[in-house]
């Protein structure tokens, strides 16, 4: 074999290598990250997003991951807060929400939920922050 084609054989090896390892930090470390930060936190990594995770969208990556701490209002084939399913939000202050979740409107790291009134109306809330929700369960 050459050393011009070991070279190459070389240099892919080490990119394919290189390639894996980043997908590897992101499955291990950058997506679980996004699953506990805060909120402060994760507007500050959506300002070097770019930088930290590559040339992907923020709502698809940043801001799904973070939801992901709820289960319940994530589809693994959609980006952002999934919105079929009706959904009682557990407040940290003890108080409960019940609507569904306005993908459109949930933007960074707030939920904005659509409920129907007693009068047949809906109502929206005003955005939740992540770090004010305990828990959210479909109904």
């Amino acid at each position: 074999m050459s050393e011009q084609s070991m070279t190459a054989s070389g240099v892919e090896s080490a990119f394919e290598e290189l390639a894996a390892s980043r997908r590897d930090w992101i499955q291990q470390v950058l997506r679980p990250w996004c699953r506990t930060a805060t909120l402060r936190e994760l507007r500050k990594a959506e300002q070097e997003w770019f930088d930290i995770a590559g040339r992907v969208d923020v709502k698809a990556t940043l801001w799904t991951w973070a939801w992901e701490r709820y289960p319940d209002i994530v589809h693994a084939d959609m980006a952002g807060v999934h919105e079929a399913w009706e959904v009682v939000v557990q407040l940290k202050d003890g108080r409960q929400l019940t609507g569904y979740p306005d993908s459109r409107q949930s933007q960074r790291g707030l939920l904005v939920l659509i409920a129907r009134r007693a009068d047949g109306g809906l109502e929206e809330t005003s955005g939740i922050s992540i770090d004010d929700i305990a828990g959210i369960r479909r109904i």
